[in-house]
């Protein structure tokens, strides 16, 4: 190992051991051909793991794990850190008058959820099978050829699909989001409304050829209903500035080698 690009993390006397460096690299993104950036960032987040353990250590905190899920309780290092949090952290509730600004910032902002009116060809494969999925492409592609954009020509074409909508054109009626597979969807947006997909769509069930019949944009809701989210938007925030501020302090008296708290 290069100890240049990879030195060793010392937080005021306390070494990292490079293992547990190299195992939390797993956890952060970095370019392919850029290995040193995902060890910074793990070298970075240890570090300010070491740096809130020891100050826990040294207010005399006793670790006490909460049940995060059923059967799934904190690590003794997670309650300490959530322990000092809570204790060091003063977070001011949230006024009326901060809620209400940032809503009128933007009301069009907070909106229902839109509907699609959506209409499909699907041509059905097995997206692991090479020789099934280039087969089923194919044929999406010649179906595709065919309507050349014709939306009245759909219904007719959608006689051919392998799912049961053929039976009424390829309507599947109205969908809104989390209702389809995520390749689905994510192309359906794009689409203006009447349009037609420019090319099939992969997803686990095969090729799609997808038609937005017609939109039903999210209606801006009122902010009585809405209010509740904003705050917790701002409660979350004010939390992520004083955190960072009291990071920021331990690191100020600290010494630490071989990690950097800048932002990466």
């Amino acid at each position: 190992m290069n100890a240049a690009l990879f030195p060793e993390v010392v937080v005021n006397g306390e070494t990292i051991p490079s293992a547990a460096i190299a195992a939390e690299a797993q956890n952060h993104s970095a370019p392919k051909d850029k290995p040193g950036i995902a060890w910074r960032k793990a070298a970075q987040a240890l570090a300010i793991r070491a740096l809130l353990l020891q100050e826990a250590k040294r207010r005399g905190l006793a670790p006490d794990p909460l049940e995060q899920a059923p059967g799934r309780f904190e690590t003794e290092d997670e309650a300490l850190i959530r322990a000092l949090l809570d204790e060091a952290l003063a977070i001011a509730p949230v006024g009326e008058d901060a809620v209400r600004a940032e809503w009128e910032k933007d009301p069009g902002r907070y909106r229902s959820s839109p509907l699609w009116d959506v209409s499909h060809i699907l041509c059905a494969c097995d997206p692991r099978d090479e020789a099934e999925r280039a087969s089923a492409e194919a044929r999406a592609v010649a179906l595709l050829a065919r309507l050349e954009g014709d939306a009245k020509g759909f219904a007719a074409a959608a006689r051919e699909s392998d799912c049961g909508s053929k039976a009424s054109g390829g309507h599947l009626g109205q969908l809104g989001p989390g209702d389809t597979v995520p390749e689905f969807e994510a192309a359906l947006r794009s689409l203006p409304e009447g349009g037609i997909s420019p090319a099939p769509v992969l997803s686990r069930h095969g090729w799609h050829i997808i038609r937005l019949n017609a939109i039903a944009p999210g209606q801006v809701l009122p902010y009585e209903t809405v209010r509740p989210k904003i705050a917790q938007a701002l409660e979350k925030s004010a939390w992520a500035r004083a955190s960072r501020d009291f990071v920021n302090d331990l690191a100020e008296r600290a010494t630490i080698t071989g990690a950097s708290l800048a932002p990466i």
